[in-house]
């Protein structure tokens, strides 16, 4: 009997490498995909995307990302007056694949909250539309 690998944490560079297409969603419910440009230029794309929606942030978090993988909280906002409330939703990994290509994985992080549909439901529109907004390109084999 082969022995069975075993399932691979989000962070590690080697769950998000060449995935068998260019855009898929994996068992552990993680979208991977491949997105032309730099880890950088593919978050700015993402923050200024977020930004324009209004209620969604996605900002890079600088001591969980180094020079090749950058990691970004992706959050849902609620304002009501001067209060502003951010709700955790997921993480996005950018990883540098070389070649001017970015690996992009999208995991949701859905928190203990009074509306998880509701929550769930901003968080896969604002990926679907992210994955539509990047260039995605066919993954090597």
């Amino acid at each position: 009997m082969a022995a069975q690998n075993p399932p691979r944490a989000i962070g590690d560079p080697q769950s998000i490498r060449r995935p068998q297409s260019a855009i898929r969603n994996t068992d552990e419910g993680v979208v991977k995909f491949v997105a032309a440009g730099s880890p950088r230029v593919v978050s700015r794309a993402i923050e200024e995307f977020a930004r324009s929606q209004g209620h969604v942030t996605a900002i890079v978090v600088p001591w969980e990302s180094d020079d090749t993988t950058l990691s970004m909280a992706v959050t849902a906002v609620k304002s009501d007056g001067w209060a502003i409330e951010h709700t955790n939703l997921g993480t996005i990994r950018l990883v540098d694949a070389g070649q001017d290509r970015t690996d992009v994985a999208i995991a949701a992080e859905m928190p203990d909250h009074p509306e998880p549909q509701s929550l769930a439901a901003v968080f896969d529109r604002f990926v679907r539309q992210v994955q539509s907004r990047l260039h995605i390109e066919s993954a090597e084999s």
